[in-house]
């Protein structure tokens, strides 16, 4: 799952909501692959439809908020037009990793 989005943060009040949003994000585990684009795997339908719905409950009221929904085949595809691959994420199509 992809989220991304741009919110306003001109007033106080957006900031507010901008802040609430991304540590809903955090506290929910998605990771920040850029700045407003974040990340997080789910392993079935079903998860994504629940993670769907907790998106909708914890959105803010302005701005943009989507959602793209993409295989761990097609996401393992990203390629790299400039800049670096992060190396401290392990990139990889296995289910299992021992660091």
């Amino acid at each position: 799952m992809i989220v991304f989005f741009d919110l306003p943060s001109v007033t106080y009040v957006d900031q507010k909501e901008y802040n609430k949003f991304h540590k809903f994000l955090i506290k929910n585990g998605y990771i920040m692959m850029q700045e407003s684009v974040y990340t997080k795997l789910a392993l079935n339908n079903s998860i994504v439809i629940s993670e769907r719905d907790k998106l909708k409950k914890n959105k803010p009221s302005k701005g943009l908020v989507q959602l793209l929904v993409i295989t761990e085949k097609q996401f393992a595809r990203i390629e790299y037009v400039v800049g670096d691959k992060k190396t401290d994420v392990e990139d990889t199509e296995s289910r299992l990793i021992i660091l």
